[in-house]
């Protein structure tokens, strides 16, 4: 997918998912002709979903044990990102250390923290020093394209509107009033909530866009990029493959915010099944296996359901950029 293709896609699902929510509010807000109710609701939503994204750093740094990596602790890694920063054009931002083993990496950040990029123990461990230069330029890419804010923005509309649903839902099943009006609020209510999800799965496309979009600013600050954040990316699914699935509540912790992450931790046994499917002696190897084949059906139909996209098409967008 070239450069203008990607940008074309992201404005044009913004475009579907701010105008298909705009025009159901509308609609509903004149047929149930009980708009304070309705927008009372929506600005609750609003305010708890800017609280949510002026708080989250603080709840990530707690689940996922992050402090700050001072300069003298690495100050190889501190050059990088700020060499790494004057190429994107962006002003260098705090450099984090989560001491959790699973390979990864994420940028985060509010107003009241500043931008945060974070590097993991597991990460450090099992990349080299070229594929973490990828990794971070990819995290660089998220910063420098504000995708932490752009996706706070979106996703907090099919919070909105399955929150409105709920509350026909409920009026419809307890609320009083003559039984076709409690009926009518039900069906307006199963209405609100299936098109939240029409519009999440809106959401799971944009976030998988903007994955290929802070992949291209990788590639295009990091010599040799391409290849680097390939096997980055390859040796990131294989270890995180080899550290066993995680637990329920490890599920539940990296279900909340593997948006962030550079690939997504819960999909890394199946990720991790794809490249495997042929037997290779290496990394470069395994890569050049992988480019050569094609997802299965089942593989596209489940990364619908995906923040991050597929494996293979991933490795082979890089490929196609370097």
């Amino acid at each position: 997918m070239n450069a203008w293709k990607l940008r074309l896609s992201m404005a044009g699902t913004l475009a579907i998912i701010f105008g298909l929510s705009t025009l159901i509010f509308a609609v509903i807000l004149t047929v149930a002709g009980i708009g304070f109710d309705l927008i009372t609701i929506g600005v609750l939503v609003v305010v708890l979903n800017i609280a949510q994204w002026l708080l989250a750093p603080y709840l990530i740094g707690a689940i996922y044990k992050v402090r700050e990596l001072t300069q003298n602790e690495n100050p190889q890694l501190h050059q990088m990102v700020d060499d790494l920063s004057k190429k994107s054009g962006i002003s260098k931002p705090k450099l984090m250390l989560s001491q959790i083993p699973l390979p990864n990496a994420f940028a985060y950040g509010s107003p009241l923290t500043g931008n945060r990029v974070a590097v993991t123990q597991g990460l450090l461990k099992s990349l080299d020093d070229g594929e973490v230069e990828a990794v971070i330029g990819h995290e660089l890419g998220h910063l420098k394209h504000h995708d932490v804010q752009a996706m706070m923005v979106v996703s907090f509309l099919p919070a909105l509107f399955y929150y409105i649903g709920y509350t026909f839902m409920l009026s419809g099943i307890f609320g009083g009033g003559q039984r076709k009006s409690q009926g009518n609020n039900a069906l307006i209510g199963l209405g609100f909530m299936a098109f939240s999800w029409i519009l999440t799965l809106f959401t799971l496309y944009l976030s998988r866009l903007r994955e290929y979009y802070a992949d291209r600013h990788s590639v295009s600050v990091v010599d040799n990029g391409a290849e680097k954040l390939s096997t980055g990316l390859v040796t990131i699914v294989d270890e995180s493959r080899r550290a066993g699935k995680p637990n329920k509540q490890q599920q539940k912790n990296n279900s909340a915010f593997k948006a962030l992450f550079i690939a997504d931790p819960n999909r890394a046994s199946t990720d991790s099944a794809e490249l495997h499917a042929t037997p290779a002696a290496n990394k470069k190897e395994l890569l050049q296996e992988t480019l050569s084949k094609e997802p299965t059906k089942a593989d596209r139909f489940l990364e619908i359901f995906s923040t991050h996209p597929n494996i293979i098409k991933r490795l082979r967008a890089l490929q196609e950029i370097s």
